[in-house]
């Protein structure tokens, strides 16, 4: 179990001792260490896009986060490890100063990957004494913010996966990020999944969101607050769409029509030249049989598994895919009403799922004072909604309220899609 489930198994956070939180602490920076482990040197210091980021960058931009918001403000004796890390290792904090541009991330040849590892050793031992011996009104203060960093390495944490699948892809070799067999937990489920099943939800008022941050969970900001939804009648698919359903739509000329497309979502398709999901390797035949791919992922490249979500796919190709099978995206409020619901299966650990509601902030919503601010806010604007999780989510980094977001473009994280309708007259 990772940070957030312990804490979601056993105790209000507000009573829980300081020697649990430092544990978990613990465990997950030495988890980013784990998936960094298999990836070598050069493979760590690589940025294949702007998108992305180097796996020594996220080991860096993460230790970076708890010198500069809880150790910095709070820790009168600390020292920084370097401080020209603090303009290398900023990610997008106005309010904390310059930075070095996103799309040269990966021209940090220095410092080292070993002088990363110090870095973060550096200020594991430094947050341990923070936690250890810090005042108890202090401690009231540092509690949520250690949470909220733990949250975000976390993220990171995924960000990782789906960053180095991007670099190992543009290799011609294609090498495996480490190997593993198909019950791998860095890899989709194969399970094959019954139905598709349609189903039925009436029409209600439902409460939408978190009321976090409290004493007895975590919640980012853009969870809350709390707030209630009128829900039309609608249906919802009893599963995430399948490869070898999105490949009946390929063999059907769903990249050839452009009467399923949105207007964006078709230049894309123009521009960029999709002819099927990132990462999927054509084989022969029509790409109507799963026989026809190939999918590369974390364990290199494998014939695709009929059965197993579908992933790596953008909004426009999600969007266009239901249009094609009579259907839509549900909005973030119907998925959330029905994962409370429990009859849905494939909500989490599989694939993030699109939606088609746009990043807002929830009525009543205001970002957190100071630079945390800066986390969610500023990015409610030509977004959409991806709700549930993903095989590369950090298990217990998850909940029913939690919204991720992309452009709708984006096509290298593990996102896929569950279809819906509205419930017939």
């Amino acid at each position: 179990m990772t940070m957030t489930s312990l804490l979601a198994a056993e105790q209000p956070l507000a009573t829980l001792p300081r020697t649990f939180m430092l544990r978990q602490y613990m465990r997950v920076r030495a988890y980013s260490l784990e998936l960094a482990a298999p990836l070598s040197a050069e493979d760590q210091c690589v940025q294949s896009m702007p998108d992305a980021s180097p796996t020594k960058w996220h080991l860096a931009h993460t230790t970076w986060f708890f010198e500069t918001l809880l150790l910095g403000p709070h820790a009168p004796a600390y020292r920084p490890f370097n401080e020209r890390y603090a303009y290398l290792f900023n990610s997008y904090y106005e309010t904390l100063g310059p930075r070095h541009p996103r799309p040269r991330r990966g021209l940090l040849t220095r410092p080292s990957l070993e002088e990363i590892h110090a870095y973060r050793h550096y200020v594991d031992a430094a947050m341990e004494d923070l936690i250890e011996n810090c005042d108890a009104r202090l401690w009231l203060e540092l509690r949520p913010l250690l949470l909220l960093g733990l949250n975000h390495e976390q993220q990171h944490q995924e960000l990782l996966l789906t960053d180095i699948l991007h670099v190992l892809s543009c290799n011609p070799l294609l090498p495996a990020y480490r190997k593993g067999d198909d019950k791998d937990s860095l890899s989709p489920s194969l399970d094959a999944a019954p139905g598709p099943v349609w189903l039925e939800f009436p029409g209600a008022a439902a409460a939408i969101g978190s009321d976090a941050p409290g004493d007895d969970e975590f919640a980012f900001d853009n969870e809350t607050p709390r707030h209630d939804v009128l829900l039309q009648p609608y249906q919802l698919g009893s599963r995430l769409v399948t490869c070898g359903e999105y490949a009946q739509f390929i063999g059907d000329g769903g990249y050839r029509q452009a009467g399923l497309w949105l207007s964006d979502g078709w230049a894309a398709v123009q521009a960029q030249g999709w002819q099927a999901p990132a990462y999927w390797v054509a084989g022969g035949g029509s790409g109507a049989d799963a026989a026809d791919w190939q999918v590369f992922g974390l364990q290199g490249l494998r014939p695709l598994a009929p059965s197993a979500p579908v992933t790596n796919l953008s909004f426009y190709e999600a969007a266009a895919y239901a249009e094609w099978a009579g259907a839509r995206l549900p909005t973030e409020f119907e998925w959330e009403a029905a994962a409370r619901d429990l009859r849905i299966s494939q909500a989490t650990g599989h694939a993030w799922q699109w939606t088609r509601s746009s990043y807002d902030p929830y009525p009543g919503y205001h970002p957190p004072a100071g630079a945390v601010g800066e986390y969610n806010g500023k990015f409610m604007v030509g977004q959409l909604v991806l709700r549930g999780s993903s095989f590369a989510t950090p298990p217990g980094h998850t909940r029913v309220t939690y919204r991720n977001f992309f452009p709708p473009g984006a096509r290298w994280q593990f996102s896929g899609l569950r279809l819906a309708k509205d419930k017939p007259c």
